[in-house]
């Protein structure tokens, strides 16, 4: 049911993982090297994948080598949003991949890369059909980022909200569907290239959109989806009963998973972005998810039988 597990979610961005608690990486990099090692003794044939870098940062993951990360991960993984956060043009993509691959013998994958409809949905979707152009063939994995707009009703994960201004208002316009689940023109453009670059859906607790985007991904021949799991989920009442029904209806595709989100209680400072007080309560959750969702052994998952 899962092809790979990704250890966390853009370890060197604020938003993800707070560097005034952890200035050198020195916490996160003892808990990926601990979330690395559960993992491998779950199911060693489970790829591990470094969660993903965002800046595309070369001398980050020279630190997290130094500390002795690389020997607990299979692959490492990179976001960029050349339209809207990032500082180099989308034409540079490939040579962003280069950076990374001139330093890590691991492969690279990207497992977040997309355009926001912000500014304009015709943009949007030029951009899916540069990054097509510019990146399928280049690398083994790609995740495109989203199927749907996030609700306007919701949050989106930031550290500063609606501080940011703008750059926070285009979280909101990422998908390939808008909110109401109507099709962006970006949607027809993506549609050529949906078996060579996956999607990226981060389903919330309980998410209403869970059966209709399966049914979207399946009608446009989606093969490779990236989605998480989250740490600080686990903690709510009834929390295996949708971690179930969510990996249930994403059976069919070949799953990357994503560990993270300190729970606030769990946390060195009550926050999602903090390093855990104990890391290993980190690992031990990366672990009850392997085991019951990718088991070692041969066929259905863990929870189908329970």
């Amino acid at each position: 049911m899962i092809e790979a597990a990704k250890i966390w979610n853009e370890p060197n961005n604020k938003s993800h993982w707070d560097p005034n608690l952890d200035p050198e990486w020195d916490l996160f990099a003892n808990m990926t090297r601990l979330a690395g090692q559960a993992i491998a003794a779950e199911n060693g044939g489970l790829t591990r994948v470094l969660g993903g870098m965002s800046p595309i940062d070369p001398h980050f993951l020279k630190r997290l080598e130094a500390r002795g990360v690389m020997d607990h991960v299979d692959v490492v993984a990179v976001h960029g949003f050349p339209l809207d956060w990032n500082l180099w043009q989308i034409d540079e993509w490939p040579a962003k991949v280069d950076e990374i691959a001139a330093v890590t013998d691991k492969p690279v994958w990207i497992t977040e890369v997309g355009v926001s409809s912000f500014g304009s949905e015709e943009v949007q979707a030029w951009g899916v059909t540069k990054t097509a152009e510019l990146l399928v063939g280049k690398v083994p994995t790609i995740h495109w980022y989203s199927l749907y707009d996030l609700p306007k009703t919701w949050e989106a994960t930031t550290r500063h909200k609606e501080a940011e201004g703008s750059s926070y208002y285009r979280h909101f316009h990422m998908g390939l569907l808008r909110e109401d689940g109507s099709p962006k023109p970006s949607l027809e453009a993506y549609a050529p290239h949906a078996a060579d670059m996956g999607l990226c859906q981060w389903f919330h607790f309980e998410d209403h959109r869970l059966d209709e985007a399966v049914a979207w991904m399946k009608r446009l021949g989606v093969r490779k989806l990236r989605t998480g799991l989250s740490w600080a989920d686990s903690f709510r009442p009834d929390a295996d009963r949708w971690f179930d029904r969510q990996m249930e209806a994403l059976a069919d595709f070949d799953v990357t998973v994503t560990f993270c989100f300190t729970p606030e209680h769990r946390g060195i400072e009550p926050h999602h972005t903090s390093p855990p007080q104990v890391a290993e309560e980190f690992a031990e959750f990366c672990a009850s998810m392997v085991r019951r969702y990718a088991p070692a052994t041969a066929g259905r998952a863990a929870f189908a039988a329970e």
